[in-house]
């Protein structure tokens, strides 16, 4: 009788259960993200444009190859209000990037703190106390199907 009610039990839940899995979260979707940062002692400025996915308000982007030369990979969950803190870490693209990343063997990690709200989105390096990191600003674009190519224009009817 036990295995009976917990069938039953299952057979009702299931349903719910199989919902909440592949309900996602109203940011999920593929993203461009634009990284841009000041010029540094011992870096140019630069910007970086890559494409980023949100799946059930899990924030992941990726530049670059794994462990080369200018990778980073940003990760972090993105709560309810649209904030997020998300965490970047990477290998410096060329040169020195700073006396931290020497120590550490050209690698780096920060924060950053983020704000997305409907299609868009803002974020900010975490610059600590000014002295491990330099300021580097994030713009978050939702691609939507108003954003795809236009379709082709019908062929005109036959005469």
């Amino acid at each position: 009788m036990r295995i009976e009610k917990l069938l039953a039990f299952a057979v009702i839940c299931a349903p719910a259960l199989l919902w909440a899995q592949t309900a996602g979260g109203p940011f999920d979707g593929t993203w461009t993200t634009n990284m841009s940062c000041d010029a540094s002692e011992h870096m140019p400025a630069y910007t970086w444009t890559f494409v980023s996915m949100i799946t059930n308000n899990s924030f992941h982007g990726q530049h670059g190859e794994q462990g080369g030369p200018g990778y980073m990979v940003m990760d972090g969950a993105i709560n309810p209000d649209g904030s997020a803190k998300l965490h970047a870490k990477g290998t410096v693209q060329s040169g020195k990037a700073g006396l931290i990343t020497q120590m550490k063997g050209n690698k780096y990690d920060y924060y950053v703190e983020a704000k997305f709200a409907g299609t868009t989105g803002t974020g900010k390096r975490d610059e600590g106390a000014g002295i491990l990191g330099r300021p580097c600003s994030f713009q978050f674009t939702k691609q939507t199907d108003t954003n795809a190519a236009p379709a082709a224009p019908a062929a005109p009817p036959a005469q």
